[in-house]
């Protein structure tokens, strides 16, 4: 039997290494194209955020750029610190919804208290007037308490903290309107002007006021109802002037009694 010809093999062709080389040249476009991605220009990434932050305001926790303050790495670790960051927003922004919330709770509770002490100040100068007092008597309100304010020299003679005889007929009937308005704490203070006292009682402005306060005090608890626990006195000797202590028309308006009544919201 006749032996085949053993057939020529082709070359060996270098097709393989053209695809070999396409692959390698676009694993290395690759791998740069990681690297840039990776690496940031520090400069130029702070001023383009400098340029977000004056436009649109982007930056409201405290940094002008991300490129300030606790955003300064690059890579990776950034990535927590920026959660960080947006966590410092998110609760900034948190509390200052909250503090509006307070402050608008606030509002609304003044109002109330406003208009619970206008409500008291309407049926006490009612009060005032039926009783002729009105003439003797200033009436005011805040949020807080109906403020009584009475002329120091219609309750006292000068130099002195002992009620006029005259004046007892006027403190009974604050006395009676107390007693039927007064829910909460009443507070009653003394006031002098600055012209310096000093006699064989007082040595000041101060025990003079005080002394006032307390003879207005001791006199409301013997003749009233009044509980004592709800009444405070106090002398603000010449430290509180309503007019100008200058002249003899303002000094004889610091010379006073105040009474004041504090709302049932008041929380006095």
């Amino acid at each position: 039997m006749a032996k085949k010809k053993k057939e020529d093999l082709p070359p060996p062709s270098a097709e393989w290494m053209a695809t070999f080389s396409d692959l390698m040249n676009l694993l290395f476009c690759f791998f740069v194209l990681l690297f840039s991605m990776s690496t940031v220009d520090a400069q130029k990434f702070e001023l383009i955020a400098a340029s977000f932050s004056s436009t649109f305001s982007i930056f409201s926790g405290g940094a002008t750029a991300i490129g300030d303050g606790m955003l300064i790495s690059n890579g990776v670790s950034q990535l927590h610190e920026l959660d960080q960051y947006i966590n410092s927003i998110g609760k900034a922004a948190e509390n200052s919804e909250v503090s509006d919330a307070l402050d608008e709770m606030q509002k609304k509770i003044e109002e109330e208290q406003l208009k619970e002490s206008e409500k008291l100040a309407e049926r006490i100068e009612e009060a005032i007037n039926e009783n002729q007092l009105d003439n003797e008597i200033d009436i005011e309100f805040t949020s807080q308490y109906v403020q009584l304010t009475l002329k120091g020299s219609i309750l006292f003679d000068s130099g002195r903290a002992e009620l006029k005889q005259e004046a007892l007929s006027t403190v009974d009937k604050i006395g009676l309107i107390l007693e039927r308005y007064a829910t909460s704490t009443i507070e009653i203070e003394g006031h002098t002007d600055n012209v310096p006292i000093h006699n064989s009682q007082f040595a000041s402005n101060d025990e003079l006021s005080s002394f006032r306060a307390l003879s207005m005090f001791e006199y409301l608890v013997d003749h009233t109802a009044l509980s004592p626990a709800k009444i405070k006195h106090s002398g603000r000797g010449e430290y509180v002037p309503i007019a100008d202590n200058s002249t003899q028309e303002g000094r004889a308006k610091n010379r006073r009694i105040e009474i004041k009544i504090y709302n049932s919201l008041s929380g006095e």
